[in-house]
């Protein structure tokens, strides 16, 4: 593949809701610029994109992946994105590259939630964004009622450019309205066609001159003053309003038939915005960002780049921004799917790949000076835990290497080593995320684990102040082993045992205190109720005695942890768990659905905080142990609009019905 200016380099992602048809609609883009020899089909295994094998199994993206094409001149790098929320690591990658974003919608279920989440993303990272209604040969798809409910949602940006005529529920051609002409489609043939007569397309073809006219003032002069429109100054009209975030043009058709495309492809080439239009300002060095790393055991790790300016080639020695280490570029690649080929360079506003680079990992920027650092994307934070463990025993090293190489690969995963309850614990954005983790623990990295609900760390103290004698004595001939201790315990408010001494007299040598604390610390790991560790106990040696030549440190030690026993069992100990600070983001209609279930687990109202677009934070205080299936509750209720976080806030005492289920449970293990 040859070589292209930046003005020349369109990067396009290509997002939408699970099964709107945005993969089908990527694959088309191949078909027309003859990059593939048919449209390929997510379901049946032939799309381009969908080449991992986890991909060819779902029959649905779990990735982005990216193409490289030519159209009309234009080098094109098509990237599709994920649709499913739990994936939407995916299309934060896949923004990061993009100069601009397509969202693709079903004529049949129209702006779905996972359509709005790409908008927003796509305007908060300042894309130009188009839609394309497609999917029009389904039966009850309605290209106009979904136009409308755009409109109702972002208003005046909203710009029909390429509108279906539809007699007796079937589409008969499609109107371009910058040309004011008509075309029917035989796949990605088209032919003129009688131009119809429609109350809807004039209004259509009226939207489209208000969009164009209010996005440049010198259009605006000329559309009040009554004059016509050239076809070249509504193309430059929507160039510079979707560069500026004043239009999203719609495009329709059919994505797997190939209806409509040809129009959508060639006025992608000429208005949707070029690797130049939305470039990265720099001081003219070679620098190139990292937007996504695939792990891979056998070809070792592959990252994703964009040049950002100057050009990346083979042999380049190139500093990371993060920490200043340098990195060696191997060969360089162009991205065609699942392939990749090579060549000898990639210039500024492209992308590539390149392999087994040591250090560098996604959000990185490599440059000559290490100065150059493009904005990192932010990735969504995973909300469902799960603990690991190994299916076979000597496994554990193996999943926890591969888990880690998994983590470069995928921002939303999460693992860490939970110190307090001694799991391995994966975090992720949902359960079909967890399940892809799995499959690819045992295929890339030949292991296989159990999936387990993470336990809880609950913690035991005492309610009430107690006095114990802890008395150890043994007699086995030559020397025994004697010691005598009386100890006050009573609650305080630290996380470790306080230890005291207040023995007069010397009834208990100070040589032996050491033992003692020493003795009720080690008791303080399993504590009396159900063995989980104890906390906010103070203890003060008070009185004891001694023998001269029985006493040892380890009768002490001893002593202190029969006092321990005795005590602690008769100062009411009670049985607490960590509480949780959560915080909802959620649309105003789903607010009482999601405080009932928040209520449902105990959890307490702190207050409601209103956001912009109509949305409410929640703030609460939810018992840790409540939250397992919360994410996938989420999802549920509100269809995948509510995010949320949950820190831990502090340790409560767990009521009494619940606690006597706890430690009978725990009891029984």
């Amino acid at each position: 593949m040859k070589h292209y200016d930046e003005n020349q380099i369109k990067n396009i992602a290509i997002l939408g809701h699970g099964g709107s048809g945005k993969t089908t609609l990527a694959d088309a883009f191949l078909y027309y610029g003859k990059a593939s020899d048919r449209i390929g089909k997510s379901a049946d295994g032939t799309s381009v994109f969908d080449f991992d094998p986890e991909e060819k199994k779902r029959a649905s993206s779990v990735s982005a992946s990216v193409c490289a094409l030519e159209i009309n001149g234009i080098k094109m790098n098509i990237i599709d994105a994920p649709g499913q929320f739990d994936f939407a690591g995916g299309v934060t990658e896949a923004v990061s590259a993009s100069d601009s974003v397509i969202i693709a919608l079903s004529g049949k279920s129209g702006l779905t939630v996972g359509a709005k989440q790409a908008f927003e993303k796509a305007k908060n990272a300042k894309k130009g964004i188009a839609f394309f209604i497609g999917k029009l040969d389904s039966s009850h798809a309605h290209f106009y009622r979904v136009i409308s409910s755009l409109v109702a949602n972002y208003g005046a940006v909203v710009c029909p450019v390429v509108v279906p005529y539809v007699e007796e529920e079937s589409v008969k051609c499609y109107v371009n309205l910058i040309e004011n002409k008509a075309y029917s489609f035989d796949g990605i043939t088209q032919k003129e066609f009688r131009m119809p007569v429609s109350n809807d397309i004039e209004q259509m073809r009226n939207m489209l001159l208000e969009a164009v006219a209010s996005a440049d003032e010198a259009l605006m002069e000329k559309y009040f003053g009554g004059e016509e429109f050239t076809e070249q100054e509504l193309i430059d009209g929507l160039k510079k309003g979707v560069l500026s975030g004043d239009i999203c043009p719609v495009f329709c058709g059919v994505q797997q038939t190939g209806d409509g495309i040809p129009l959508l492809c060639d006025y992608v080439c000429k208005i949707m915005p070029s690797a130049k239009d939305a470039g990265f300002e720099s001081s003219g060095e070679n620098a190139a960002y990292i937007f996504k790393t695939i792990a891979d055991p056998f070809v070792g790790k592959l990252s994703y780049f964009k040049v950002l300016s100057g050009k990346i080639t083979a042999d380049m020695k190139l500093k990371n921004d993060r920490d200043g280490s340098e990195e060696r570029i191997s060969k360089v690649m162009f991205l065609k799917g699942g392939k990749q080929e090579d060549t000898d360079l990639i210039s500024a506003g492209d992308i590539g790949s390149v392999a087994k680079l040591s250090g560098a990992l996604t959000g990185d920027t490599l440059s000559d000076t290490g100065k150059a650092s493009a904005q990192k994307a932010e990735f969504p934070l995973p909300c469902l835990q799960v603990a690991v463990y190994p299916k076979n025993k000597g496994d554990d090293e193996k999943i926890s290497a591969g888990l880690m190489r998994l983590c470069e690969e995928d921002l939303t995963l999460k693992v860490y080593n939970d110190p307090l309850t001694k799991e391995l614990i994966l975090s992720a954005m949902g359960e079909q995320h967890i399940d892809i983790v799995v499959s690819r623990l045992k295929s890339k990295f030949g292991v296989e684990v159990e999936l387990k609900a993470p336990k809880i760390a609950y913690r035991e103290t005492i309610k009430k102040s107690v006095k114990a004698q802890g008395r150890h004595k043994k007699q086995s001939g030559g020397h025994g082993q004697f010691g005598d201790v009386w100890i006050e315990f009573e609650p305080c408010e630290s996380e470790e045992l306080v230890f005291e001494e207040k023995v007069f007299g010397g009834a208990v040598p100070k040589n032996f205190f050491p033992a003692v604390e020493k003795g009720l610390k080690e008791s303080t790991v399993k504590g009396v109720l159900a063995g989980f560790p104890m906390v906010g106990i103070k203890a003060t040696l008070v009185d004891g005695s001694y023998h001269p030549v029985d006493s040892s440190e380890m009768a002490f030690k001893t002593a202190a942890s029969l006092a321990f026993k005795e005590g602690i069992s008769n100062a009411n100990p009670v049985l607490l768990e960590p509480v949780g600070t959560l915080k909802v983001l959620v649309p105003d209609e789903m607010l009482g659905d999601v405080i009932g279930d928040i209520n449902k687990r105990r959890g307490r109202i702190i207050g409601m905080n209103p956001q912009s677009n109509k949305l409410q934070e929640v703030v609460g205080e939810v018992p840790i142990a409540e939250m397992a299936d919360f994410a996938t509750s989420m999802r549920s209720i509100t269809q995948g609009t509510a995010t949320f976080t949950l820190e831990f806030a502090r340790y409560e005492e767990v009521p009494a019905n619940l606690a006597e289920k706890i430690i009978a449970d725990n009891k029984t293990e």
